[in-house]
């Protein structure tokens, strides 16, 4: 199952942070392609901006699966899901926005994810993985999704910066 994930940090070394989960996720299935580095101000509170990717990544399990490796993967970066409250800064988040047409809705696990369409963070590097990928549900690319999210937030993007894992 091809699934693309959305990467985000804003506090230690977020580069280091996405290198290593990345090559861990290339470890146990493919890494198919990654973004660039978006730095993005940070919704919520007050807090240091963040940096943003997303992949594409071939994984062997379903998506429950991924999503379990996924919050292992954020542990062992220094995530602490409830300390950190809901729009706390993270060291690294790990978001599913999307598993090829897949729809699913649960109480841990939601996809597409239900606010993918709303966010330019997670929508432009989306859009430089797998800009003709189409949203199940709203039958729109992520690339004229991320157009309609520029529209409404043209100051969210800050800078964009080279990565290779």
């Amino acid at each position: 199952m091809r699934v693309i994930l959305g990467l985000g940090s804003n506090t230690g070394d977020s580069q280091k942070a996405f290198s290593e989960c990345l090559q861990t996720l290339a470890a146990e299935g493919q890494v198919i392609a990654a973004s660039r580095l978006w730095r993005t101000r940070a919704v919520g509170p007050p807090q240091p901006d963040y940096l943003n990717a997303a992949a594409i990544i071939e994984w062997p399990a379903g998506p429950r699966g991924l999503l379990a490796r996924c919050h292992e993967l954020e542990a062992a970066a220094g995530r602490d899901r409830p300390a950190e409250g809901r729009w706390g800064p993270r060291t690294l988040d790990i978001d599913l926005l999307l598993a090829e047409s897949v729809v699913c809705r649960g109480p841990a696990l939601t996809l597409p994810h239900p606010r993918m369409h709303e966010r330019r963070f997670a929508l432009e590097p989306a859009t430089e993985v797998a800009p003709d990928w189409t949203h199940p549900l709203l039958g729109r690319t992520i690339s004229y999704l991320a157009d309609d999210a520029r529209d409404r937030d043209p100051d969210a993007i800050l800078d964009v910066l080279s990565f290779e894992f």
